[in-house]
């Protein structure tokens, strides 16, 4: 299985791009930006290419940039069963498929209603009402709202999030290696549904929603079970790019 390194490594060779040469555009950035964190040295990224190793937010963003993805195409480089980047030959032509009616355009629906960027996202975010035999029981989707801006800018307000109810258990810190592997759970307050990253204390007292690093929210913290339930994890979103 192709790790987040492998798949970076045929980004950047995608674009007939040497190590040095993607040091020298990070260079270039991070004098533009005016921060030098987001300066990529060739020798860390011939590392990270060969050892799988995690990246931080800062980095991916500079690569991002770099390669011209898009969040999507990064949060799709987590390792997946026989994932592998296969670029077109063209990388001006969009890589697509039209659907015509039938049982993919029913599910693609579910994903991409038509109102999805025609009209405003809602202020609060919520759960969406579970569709009869288009999705196994154990799945729900939810909408992310104006309001709830926690993991901006990786998930935006009108993001359509795919949520697996059967995964609710807060992974530890030792189940995961950088931001783009780090669960996303969604959750029911009393005050209504929130999404983010997430932490519990020792003694399993308090859950903390962590925010995106990026982000201008704060951590928030609820007494576990009391307060605040997990819904579930999400394993799949659609990321929309305007407000």
């Amino acid at each position: 299985m192709e790790g987040i390194g492998g798949k970076l490594r045929a980004a950047r060779l995608a674009w007939k791009l040497t190590l040095r040469e993607v040091e020298q555009r990070t260079l270039r950035l991070a004098q533009q930006w005016g921060n030098p964190a987001y300066r990529i040295s060739a020798s860390w990224l011939d590392r990270v290419e060969r050892e799988n190793r995690g990246l931080s937010a800062t980095k991916l963003i500079v690569l991002a940039n770099i390669y011209s993805l898009t969040p999507d195409q990064m949060l799709g480089m987590c390792p997946t069963p026989d994932a592998a980047f296969t670029p077109s030959e063209d990388l001006s032509v969009p890589n697509a498929t039209l659907l015509a009616e039938g049982n993919l355009d029913a599910y693609a629906k579910v994903w991409l209603p038509d109102t999805l960027v025609t009209e405003a996202p809602a202020e609060a975010t919520a759960l969406l009402p579970a569709e009869q035999g288009l999705l196994p029981s154990h799945y729900r989707r939810a909408v992310i709202g104006r309001q709830d801006r926690t993991l901006e800018p990786m998930i935006r307000a009108g993001s359509i999030v795919l949520i697996d109810t059967q995964k609710r258990s807060i992974a530890t810190r030792r189940e995961w290696n950088h931001e783009f592997d780090r669960p996303i759970y969604f959750l029911m307050t009393r005050e209504g549904y929130v999404s983010g990253f997430c932490e519990l204390d020792k003694e399993s007292d308090w859950l903390t929603v962590i925010p995106h690093a990026l982000s201008f929210e704060s951590n928030r913290r609820w007494r576990y079970r009391k307060d605040i339930e997990v819904v579930g994890t999400v394993v799949a979103a659609v990321i929309r790019r305007t407000n």
